[in-house]
């Protein structure tokens, strides 16, 4: 079902005559007094009339402008790119502003087979994160038309001009690179399925496929097996479903771990809302509800591809919330793994359900963190906007996430879990309900799940943060940068760079 969209990185010093290439990339930023073109190996005297004319050209620098002008003799490019970068401030110009700018040149550069990319580099960082730019910008999802006539094919080859080429540390880099955004991609893929196409069973298979060639254990928990031990709060929401429900879990577990983590994701193929049915404009986007499963998935995938020194493991709680004869009603009570029970009062607030289970189960294994992720709450969108994520959970492990966030270039914010919230998901007939105070519903749903991480080793409870991605694990806007439109592939980098520090203060 997943396949990924290859493109080959090459990296150059020297004259560009060598290399021929059809669209060669400079970069243009967006200074205090116009446009301003950035360090570029182009000749002094080509430097100079391009500058002169930015303006003329309409040329601005501002970020995802992207204006073609004829190649340059000087160079083996039929088309010169100057792509804007955003606004320059008095320092270097940041890894995720390069990023940025790869991945729109090459995005709306579709259709050309190869691109060199003359960026200002000073660091093999920034070679890396315009390689993931480039990787993240040529990502296409066309394998359901029915006819590629007048489809542009992606950007297949990326050429990176730079003076640290003979760096010893860049095909390491290089390959990182490479391996994130193909995780972000895969992730991409499967929120976009249609939920005809992706469905527990089917989503528990690509978990399979994606993680064969790999040293990951894969176990899928079918309905009778949850159904057995307990996981009332999987089985529940699954159960107005002709598809039922499942609980993957996905074990990276090398023989030197000097860590253990556990990433717990939720997986609604698809959320009418059940018994509570959402409205039909509510509905359309709703394929992305596992956005945070895909999520969880292809980082622990990834984690084990580059061989970091840490057990992760990954628990995708997967259903499809349906209406029918057989769904959940408001007022049932569910008795979730572990033995607590919830009473539904809203068959909407059915992610928090699955996640229980998910944060339940984790927990019995005792790992040293807790990492949840979901599309949670709309509140989420309503707080932070549509690009950037909450993170809420233990002031440590928050803190640990917002650096790993920012170090791979996602919007996360962190929210707190004020205590006056949890009085309001009390139940009289069960030990709590699923919904509680409305005005500050995103809280009040991460102060839920904090009811379901258990007691570590050491009979603390487990170091835990939950991270609500509805507003940016789905673009329904116009593409931008190296996003696309639909599912964006949101948290798979910060929890790689999560994992990388983990390790990093470990080792």
């Amino acid at each position: 079902m997943v396949t990924t969209q290859d493109i080959t990185f090459n990296v150059i010093a020297g004259n560009l005559l060598k290399t021929a290439a059809d669209a060669l990339v400079v970069g243009v930023g967006k200074g205090a007094d116009g446009p301003v073109l950035l360090d570029s190996p182009l000749p002094a005297d080509a430097v100079a009339s391009l500058a002169a004319s930015l303006e003329g050209l309409g040329v601005t620098g501002a970020a995802d402008q992207v204006v073609r002008v004829p190649g340059l003799a000087e160079t083996g490019a039929k088309v010169l790119v100057l792509a804007g970068v955003g606004k320059l401030g008095n320092g270097e110009i940041t890894e995720e502003a390069l990023r940025r700018a790869a991945g729109s040149a090459v995005r709306q550069l579709a259709g050309l087979a190869h691109v060199v990319m003359a960026l200002p580099t000073t660091s093999v960082a920034q070679i890396a994160a315009i390689a993931e730019g480039a990787a993240l910008g040529a990502y296409q999802f066309d394998s359901l038309h029915s006819s590629k006539d007048g489809r542009k094919a992606p950007v297949a080859t990326v050429t990176i001009h730079t003076s640290l080429s003979k760096a010893p540390e860049l095909a390491t880099a290089l390959e990182r690179a490479s391996v994130v955004a193909a995780a972000v991609n895969a992730t991409r893929t499967l929120v976009n399925e249609p939920p005809s196409r992706l469905y527990p069973a089917t989503f528990a298979d690509a978990a399979r496929d994606l993680a064969k060639g790999l040293p990951v254990k894969v176990t899928v928990l079918d309905e009778k097996r949850l159904e057995k031990e307990g996981y009332g709060g999987i089985m529940g929401v699954g159960q107005g479903s002709a598809r039922p429900p499942r609980l993957v879990k996905v074990e990276y577990a090398p023989a030197k771990a000097l860590v253990s983590l556990a990433f717990v994701g939720k997986g609604i193929t698809f959320d009418s809302g059940g018994i509570s049915i959402k409205p039909g404009a509510g509905m359309i986007t709703m394929k992305c509800d596992m956005a945070g499963a895909a999520a969880v998935l292809n980082a622990v995938l990834a984690v084990a591809r580059l061989g970091l020194p840490v057990k992760v493991t990954g628990w995708l709680c997967i259903a499809e919330n349906m209406p029918s004869g057989t769904a959940i009603r408001p007022s049932d009570v569910l008795t979730m793994f572990g033995g607590k029970t919830v009473e539904v009062l809203n068959t909407d607030a059915e992610g928090r359900l699955v996640m229980a289970d998910g944060l339940a189960a984790a927990s019995l294994e005792q790992p040293d963190a807790i990492l949840d992720v979901a599309t949670l709450t709309g509140a989420q969108v309503l707080a932070l906007g549509h690009r950037t994520a909450a993170v809420m959970g233990d002031e440590g492990v928050s803190a640990a996430i917002k650096a790993a966030a920012d170090r791979a270039g996602e919007l996360i914010w962190p929210m707190p879990l004020p205590e006056e919230l949890r009085p309001s998901l009390d139940s009289t007939v069960a030990d709590m309900a699923n919904i509680g105070e409305r005005m500050g519903g995103m809280m009040t749903a991460a102060v839920f799940l904090q009811e379901f991480v258990g007691a570590g080793k050491d009979g603390a409870t487990i170091p835990w943060a939950h991270l609500d991605i509805a507003g940016p694990a789905f673009n329904e806007s116009g593409a931008y940068g190296y996003t696309p439109k639909q599912g964006t592939g949101y948290a798979v980098r910060t929890l790689i760079a999560y994992v990388e520090d983990v390790v990093s203060r470990a080792a």
